[in-house]
């Protein structure tokens, strides 16, 4: 196959290095007010001792300098990312547009009710349409990301224990979960257990059951799992847990495989938490932003965090003197008076863009577009397992949902790790999938295409994976010393974890 790179490999220069003394992008105009004495404004302290180092450069070697930079960079508006909605899925920019919206854009969140309506009513609709596709009975749009959402559930959880003087110390988490759940477990007072998954890459039941007692708070579980697999038992583990006065908590990262097919809430889930940011249109690689509104079922809602969006009716229906009936008026405000509430979890009511970004995103998608969503990316997840099992190991061999998981241990061995093909790839320009994960896998390849990529890239990214197979049989070193297009090539990761510090040192001339 043709060899791409991630981006054109030209020589940039550090901005220091282009810099001429002298040189200048603009000039400041005279100066036309009365001058001020710094030192008696501010203090003798307080200023400076040298001038700051700062690049001497004119403006066109400014901008051609970031815009060299810029090129460097690999975004999903640039090439495709196999590890979809977890990090970088592509999003329509309209509704970046409706983000950036003047009525959106520049409210405050000290305003007045009143005189936000229109974003209280955003927030309520997507209140409602987050319990219609999740099954719940009320939803917080509070949490500020999806590890937010599993702490606020969990802690959700605690508060109805407490309410019936239980006293419950445990949350079940299977070994394939997201690090995050046996995380958000310790910080929420419990003490994570681990139960084995099954020859199948499920839930081991038998195990299951053996870990269930009196002290169990809850379960966690994703399903489909990290392993791309869906639960085929999750009526009998719902069950399971339920019979011991327990709770089952929903992990929504992976959501995306079951928009309109499937509802958390129908397989008997109490605690779900979204992460809108993944599912529903906001690329948020690196960190942020994100939201993770989580829903539970009625017999937690009391213990939500507040606020709450809430619709008022002022008025009854009225009609004219025609006799034709006047829409009822409605006003939306947030609600505090939730006295069993776990209190508030963040600031103000919310992560506002990211939540106006999933509203605009699921209205201009409605039922049918949803469904199109998860039916679209479980396609092309088997699409791409079909093609590449049999060249890479498939620890699970069985119709898997919106990703699938492949082990590199058959290139492991002619010496080639996993790490080694992921660096690889970058020479075929493919952004890496996720590595070394789920953790009960031997050399772990997730990948996940999502619903927006078209059949032609899938095909080059499949052609590329099987070209790395190939030559990690013929040439293992070639794959081993990737990548060879970048313009970095093997860092040592273990040093820049340590210390992701990046110093200028002038040279002494």
């Amino acid at each position: 196959m043709r060899m791409r790179t991630l981006a054109p490999v030209q020589e940039v220069p550090l901005i220091f290095e282009r810099s001429r003394s002298g040189k200048r992008a603009y000039d400041v105009p005279p100066l036309d007010v009365p001058p001020v004495d710094l030192e008696a404004a501010v203090g003798k302290d307080r200023l400076r001792r040298k001038a700051p180092l700062l690049p001497e450069v004119s403006e066109p070697e400014l901008v051609r300098h970031y815009t060299a930079l810029s090129t460097r960079n690999y975004g999903v508006d640039t090439g495709f990312y196999p590890l979809g909605s977890c990090t970088m899925k592509y999003n329509p920019k309209v509704h970046e547009t409706i983000a950036r919206l003047e009525g959106f854009r520049d409210v405050h969140p000290l305003a007045p009710e009143e005189t936000v309506q229109g974003a209280l009513e955003v927030m309520y609709r997507l209140q409602e349409a987050l319990k219609a596709i999740t099954g719940m009975d009320e939803v917080s749009l509070a949490p500020a990301a999806g590890s937010h959402g599993e702490l606020v559930g969990l802690k959700i959880i605690a508060a109805y224990f407490r309410s019936r003087g239980e006293r419950r110390t445990k949350v079940v988490v299977p070994d394939s979960a997201h690090g995050t759940n046996p995380a958000s477990a310790a910080m929420a007072g419990f003490q994570a257990v681990s139960i084995p998954s099954d020859e199948r890459g499920s839930v081991d039941l038998e195990a299951l059951k053996a870990a269930l007692d009196e002290h169990v708070a809850a379960l966690m579980l994703t399903n489909p799992n990290t392993l791309g697999l869906f639960e085929t038992d999750i009526v009998e583990i719902v069950r399971a847990v339920h019979d011991v006065g327990a709770l089952v908590y929903y992990d929504g990262a992976n959501l995306n495989a079951i928009l309109g097919k499937s509802r958390p809430g129908d397989m008997g889930f109490d605690v779900v938490h979204v992460n809108v940011h993944k599912t529903f249109s906001t690329p948020h690689g690196g960190g942020g932003p994100g939201a993770g509104p989580v829903g539970v079922k009625a017999h937690l809602a009391p213990f939500l965090p507040v606020p709450i969006v809430r619709a008022v009716r002022e008025h009854a229906l009225e009609r004219d003197g025609d006799g034709d009936a006047a829409e009822r008026a409605v006003r939306y405000r947030l609600d505090t008076d939730l006295p069993r509430s776990i209190g508030r979890v963040r600031g103000f009511a919310g992560s506002f863009g990211v939540l106006l970004r999933a509203y605009a995103y699921i209205r201009s998608l409605g039922a049918e577009g949803l469904r199109r969503v998860a039916e679209d990316a479980v396609l092309a997840a088997n699409y791409v397992m079909h093609r590449l099992k049999d060249v890479y190991a498939l620890p699970y061999d069985r119709i898997c949902k919106h990703e699938f998981v492949l082990s590199g241990r058959r290139q492991k061995a002619y010496g080639v790790r996993t790490s080694d093909i992921a660096k690889r790839l970058m020479d075929y320009g493919f952004h890496p999938p996720t590595i070394y994960f789920p953790l009960i896998v031997d050399e772990a390849l997730m990948i996940e295409p999502t619903e927006t990529e078209s059949k032609e890239t899938l095909d080059a990214f499949i052609e590329a994976m099987r070209a790395i197979a190939k030559e990690a049989e013929e040439n293992p070193h070639l794959v081993r010393s990737a990548p060879h297009t970048t313009p970095v090539g093997r860092l040592d990761e273990a040093l820049a974890a340590r210390q992701p510090v990046l110093v200028y040192r002038p040279s002494a001339d």
